[in-house]
């Protein structure tokens, strides 16, 4: 995997902020009413672009790999290739990656990740919220993935004793009130910007699970449904638009991840940046499916 060169100012820039953020309490006022922006953005505008993410963000898996908050225009991840395809149509496109590598949606699930020997260098609404650009059309947010290992992790050292299922569900009620906050805060960050987050697919059925034992597979659907059906899906009702991996078949061919069976590659990362394309500069885009084939792989 090849990665772009950082100058040794850029990497010192990236801790200070990330240090910065650690004592930064999430800012923001909540919107009463959460409104979206009317229509696409007009050819040939400007696109202020503000991604929230974690090591999908970037591009962790791609052929081209971006250090955190660094200026990546050769990128293969989602982030970079959405900027370029952007720019393809016409559009000036101002780029911030915010994404953090092994960062959690919140406090709660970096807790528990690291109580559970996880290596979790932060989350979302302490290290990335605050530095949402104020004048964002657009901003993009794909949680859970890291959240649902970590939730397997905890089960396979113990956590949840002869209740597993109960504690599945608990810890995807956990991530639903981390969601409700970051919405919540990217809306008081950037109240005109198009908000855009990609639920999850079936993770039990992705190609790094393959050997794992059924009763992490089970704890695995249980969670990652979970969390898109109860939580991310229902976001339309904000004037969120959700691209749904869940139900989309690219989600789950192997060809479409890298060699560590859970990042995408270039390929996967492709369509999902379509998408984002798509759900930007059209005038509508298809809410997720409410149920799928998908949902129920495992018994």
């Amino acid at each position: 995997m090849t990665m772009r060169r950082t100058p040794n100012r850029r990497i010192r820039t990236a801790v200070l902020v990330s240090l910065l953020a650690l004592l930064t309490p999430a800012c923001g006022k909540t919107a009463n009413s959460p409104t979206a922006p009317t229509g696409p953005p007009a050819p040939g505008s400007t696109i202020v672009y503000t991604a929230v993410g974690a090591s999908d963000a970037t591009g962790h898996g791609a052929s081209v790999e971006c250090f955190p908050f660094a200026d990546c225009p050769n990128g293969t991840g989602y982030v970079p290739v959405t900027a370029r395809q952007l720019r393809s149509q016409g559009f000036i496109v101002t780029l911030s990656n915010l994404g953090i590598p092994t960062a959690v949606i919140g406090r709660d699930f970096e807790t528990l990740g690291q109580q559970y020997n996880r290596t979790v260098a932060g989350n979302f609404i302490e290290q990335e919220m605050p530095f949402i650009a104020q004048n964002s059309t657009v901003v993009t947010v794909f949680a859970g993935g890291n959240e649902v290992n970590t939730i397997t992790a905890a089960l396979g050292a113990g956590a949840g004793g002869a209740d597993q299922a109960g504690f599945v569900d608990a810890q995807v009620r956990a991530f639903g009130a981390d969601y409700s906050t970051l919405m919540a805060g990217i809306r008081g960050r950037a109240p005109s910007a198009r908000i855009i987050v990609l639920n999850l697919p079936n993770l039990a059925v992705l190609p790094y699970l393959g050997r794992a034992s059924l009763q992490q597979r089970q704890a695995a659907q249980r969670a990652s449904v979970g969390m898109t059906t109860t939580i991310i899906n229902p976001l339309t009702a904000q004037n969120a638009t959700v691209i749904d991996l869940m139900c989309d078949s690219r989600a789950y061919q192997a060809s479409n991840y890298s060699s560590d069976g859970f990042h995408p590659n270039d390929s996967g990362y492709g369509f999902i940046a379509a998408e984002i394309v798509r759900a930007i500069t059209s005038s509508s885009y298809p809410a997720p499916r409410p149920s799928c084939s998908q949902m129920s792989v495992i018994p």
